[in-house]
């Protein structure tokens, strides 16, 4: 398959154009159309009202809240058009065939409950890091929620290429399922390698079963057993760097949250220090 339809939810915070621009560098790449989401929580949602509040009072904070929700989206709706001036893409609400086009789009009601049922309705999620690799509910329910694979990039992206792709291996049921969903990407990289450890494997038959996986798909993969370290994510992130790799393939949570990343463990060394997008799977 080609991923036609990009999602990528959009909170404040900083990096608010950089974190945009990295979305509309992926969407272009794929030459996809992309849906750039922005929630808007109603007042009563963002203020615990108490019952003995005045209804003038209620009216006045309510009509403050609406006010300050209309100017972040003005304020969402200026950078993007400017981010995708500056990368020649589209601005339109329908996919255009071989364009890469974009929208930004809103909805009003609680974000995590939004996003989880919005992201369904496309072939990649993508998303930016976290801020200070803090996992935030909004964070977790995409790429948690959607039932789609998702593609991490860090929140200062300056290009997107997917030429040199590294594949970490740990025989998990999440990371089999990212690299056949990466498979349309890995299939026009120039280079494929698996890494993987001792303690991920049996014997070594296994990685060259994966090797002769990806065949099938004219996919010709190296591989690598390599040392862990007491750092979760560390050895992964190290091959991927030394190898000036631009795309990491890997596993990314179970079925108990978004707790283990690659090499097992917690993701927040990866998180704090990747400069490498990340494909992942549930």
């Amino acid at each position: 398959m080609e991923y036609k339809k990009l999602f990528f939810p959009i909170g404040g915070g900083e990096e608010l154009a950089q974190r945009i621009h990295g979305a509309l560098l992926i969407g272009k790449h794929f030459n996809a159309h992309l849906d750039i989401f922005k929630s808007l929580a109603k007042p009563s949602q963002i203020m615990q009202f108490a019952d003995n509040i005045p209804e003038s009072i209620l009216k006045e904070l309510n009509a403050i809240a609406k006010d300050k929700l209309e100017k972040d989206l003005h304020i969402h709706e200026k950078i993007f058009k400017e981010e995708a001036n500056k990368l020649d893409t589209t601005i339109s609400s329908t996919i255009i065939t071989n364009t890469a086009s974009a929208q930004i789009l809103s909805g009003e009601g609680y974000r995590s409950k939004l996003i989880e049922q919005e992201s369904k309705y496309c072939d990649l999620v993508v998303v930016s890091a976290p801020h200070n690799a803090r996992l935030t509910a909004t964070f977790e329910t995409t790429v948690t929620k959607s039932g789609k694979p998702a593609l991490m990039f860090p929140r200062e992206m300056t290009s997107f290429n997917t030429d040199r792709i590294l594949i970490g291996w740990n025989n998990s049921p999440e990371v089999s399922r990212a690299i056949s969903q990466a498979i349309p990407i890995m299939k026009k990289a120039k280079k494929v390698h698996i890494i993987t450890a001792n303690e991920y494997m049996k014997n070594e038959n296994e990685v060259i079963k994966l090797q002769d996986y990806l065949k099938i798909h004219n996919i010709i993969a190296t591989y690598e057993i390599v040392k862990t370290t007491n750092t979760p994510g560390e050895a992964l992130l190290k091959n991927a760097k030394d190898g000036n790799y631009e795309l990491i393939v890997a596993g990314a949570f179970g079925h108990k949250g978004f707790k283990e990343l690659m090499f097992g463990g917690t993701t927040k060394y990866i998180l704090e220090h990747t400069n490498i997008p990340i494909f992942m799977s549930n």
